[in-house]
């Protein structure tokens, strides 16, 4: 088993990962009767793909021995409405500001976009991913 979910009432969950005990509290978000107060299910989804790519690229990266730390990025989740479903995720992977070589630069963009969640999501999610390199 990987993680334990209780319902906690009012449309919020506790969700504990088993082998390290780290909880998150979900919410409904507020356009879909809740308060908004935490990650949603479909943010967490989201936010899933985002950290998927960079841990991806962190492995690529130390592998091929690319500094990444560093880099961050910015997740928008966008919905669609009946029946209810994520219709699009865009991702901007802003780079450190490290002269990366062209080389270096399709590895990680090609560890980021396979990663494991981007090829687990439904086709019919819009996957935006845009990389930001300061050269």
């Amino acid at each position: 088993m990987t993680s334990k979910i209780i319902y906690t009432g009012d449309l919020r969950t506790e969700c504990t990962h088993l082998r390290s005990g780290q909880t998150i509290i979900t919410d409904a978000p507020v356009d879909n009767n809740g308060k908004g107060e935490a990650f949603s299910p479909t943010d967490l989804a989201a936010t899933s793909l985002g950290s998927c790519m960079i841990t991806i690229m962190g492995i690529s990266a130390r592998n091929h021995k690319i500094d990444i730390d560093g880099a961050t990025l910015e997740v928008t989740k966008h919905m669609a409405s009946d029946p209810r479903r994520i219709s699009g995720i865009d991702i901007k992977v802003n780079m450190p500001q490290i002269s990366y070589t062209s080389k270096e630069k399709k590895i990680l963009e090609k560890a980021g976009r396979t990663c494991p969640v981007a090829f687990s999501l439904h086709p019919d999610i819009i996957q935006n991913i845009e990389f930001v390199w300061y050269d």
